[in-house]
């Protein structure tokens, strides 16, 4: 910038210094010149009025200026210098008139003491230029250092958002380009921090979510070796742990699809006495290794809307949430309200305290020293596929799923679903359960 505006200075100083000066130059000559005529005509005339006699010298000199030399001759007189006298070899300005009486006047000026003029004025046009171009000096410097400053503190920033830290800095300079500079940046940091905490949250999720079947399939293919001899529980736990990784399978999917869009899908019809049941037998070993009871109750035969994949993972959820958590039986109570169909978990603990009641829900939020995701995690699930998680009573403990009924559907009691549930107490087994469940316990819940 500081080149640049040296170089716009320069060419403007040449363009209208270099004509002035020239013009500068021609003029005092022309004037000179005129000058030394109009001298040589005034004293020719004061001559002439005379009429040639005695001259005097002295009151002839203020005719002319007092750089000027002039001869006067006269007929039958030899002639008279008036001025300075002029040295030999010296450049002068020279002009002579001829009178009508044969007097003839001659004046002289020497051109350096035009040059000298000269000298001047185009000492004066220097000093101007000179004065141009450092008041430009210093005005490109200002302005360079006003626009490189934010130029580095931008560039700073582009960095930092390059190593990681994606936190907007809102800073603006009073330069509309340089502020527009600033505000996308500030803008791709905040989409660059929405994106990074997606992938950490996709990670926390798919670490929490993915605990339990994992640890359910190496439960299972524990039992089949140790029932190796027994073909037919062979061929059943090997059924168990294949529907376990397509439990893995779907729960990957989920978490994939979750990431990429939050806004859920329409889903399908499906029974959720299924996702109940299937729930219940996975999770029987891990309340009976708890000493715990599972049962079932409310009506059956409710069909929602929803994936079952994902229905599933929720209600795993609280119930690891339950066993983990809480104490004395686990409950899963299903009932309709209005166009929904609501699941609820509970058990006999000592539920959740106030001071966490309303924060049950947050990540990283637990009463114990746990994760604190799974219950964060379950609504972000049921929300995405558009129900609704919530905590209903703190005390007991009442955690309930509000999801979607399939029109036209009607409710009907299914006896054998509640005598299944009615058998559902489990007498304590080696092992643990597919969430990691304690051996009983009570206290706050996460």
């Amino acid at each position: 910038m500081i080149n640049s505006t040296l170089a716009v200075v320069l060419v403007v100083v040449a363009v209208f210094g270099i004509p002035l000066a020239v013009v500068e130059v021609n003029s005092i000559t022309s004037n000179a010149r005129d000058q030394v005529t109009a001298d040589a005509v005034r004293l020719l005339t004061v001559v002439e009025t005379r009429g040639g006699g005695d001259l005097d010298a002295s009151s002839l000199e203020a005719q002319i200026g007092e750089d000027r030399t002039a001869w006067v001759r006269t007929p039958g007189r030899p002639a008279e210098r008036i001025g300075p006298a002029v040295p030999a070899g010296t450049s002068v300005f020279k002009d002579t008139e001829q009178g009508t009486q044969g007097v003839s006047v001659t004046v002289v000026q020497p051109q350096s003491t035009v040059h000298k003029q000269i000298y001047d004025i185009l000492l004066v046009i220097v000093g101007i230029a000179a004065a141009a171009v450092a008041a430009a000096v210093v005005l490109a410097v200002r302005q360079a250092n006003r626009l490189s400053g934010p130029l580095v503190d931008l560039a700073k920033t582009a960095e930092r958002l390059g190593s990681g830290d994606a936190t907007p800095r809102d800073r603006r300079y009073a330069v509309p380009e340089l502020d527009r500079v600033s505000q996308v940046l500030d803008a791709s940091a905040e989409r660059i921090a929405r994106m990074l905490t997606a992938e950490r949250r996709l990670a926390a999720d798919a670490s929490h979510q993915l605990r339990t079947p994992l640890t359910a399939l190496s439960m299972r293919l524990e039992e089949i070796i140790e029932t190796a001899g027994d073909e037919e529980t062979v061929k059943e736990e090997a059924s168990i742990a294949l529907g376990q990784v397509e439990r893995l399978t779907d729960v990957v999917q989920r978490l994939l699809t979750n990431s990429r869009d939050h806004r859920g899908d329409t889903g399908i019809a499906f029974d959720l006495d299924d996702v109940i049941k299937q729930q219940m037998e996975e999770w029987r070993p891990a309340a009976a290794a708890a000493g715990r009871a599972l049962e079932r109750e409310g009506q059956g035969r409710l069909r929602v809307v929803g994936t079952p994949g994902t229905i599933a993972q929720v209600l795993a959820a609280l119930i690891e949430n339950a066993l983990m958590h809480g104490d004395g039986t686990v409950v899963l109570r299903t009932r309709t309200a209005g166009n929904s169909v609501v699941l609820e978990v509970s058990d006999e603990g000592d539920g959740v305290s106030p001071e966490l009641g309303s924060r049950v829900f947050e990540r990283a939020v637990s009463g114990r020293n746990s994760t604190g995701l799974g219950l964060a995690v379950a609504r972000d699930l049921a929300e995405a596929d558009g129900g609704r998680l919530e905590l209903v009573s703190m005390r007991p403990p009442v955690f309930a799923m509000f999801l979607s009924r399939q029109p036209d559907s009607e409710p009907e009691p299914d006896p054998e679903t509640e005598a299944d549930a009615s058998t559902a107490t489990s007498e304590p087994e080696p092992g643990t359960g597919p969430g990691g469940a304690p051996r009983g316990g009570s206290g706050p819940r996460a």
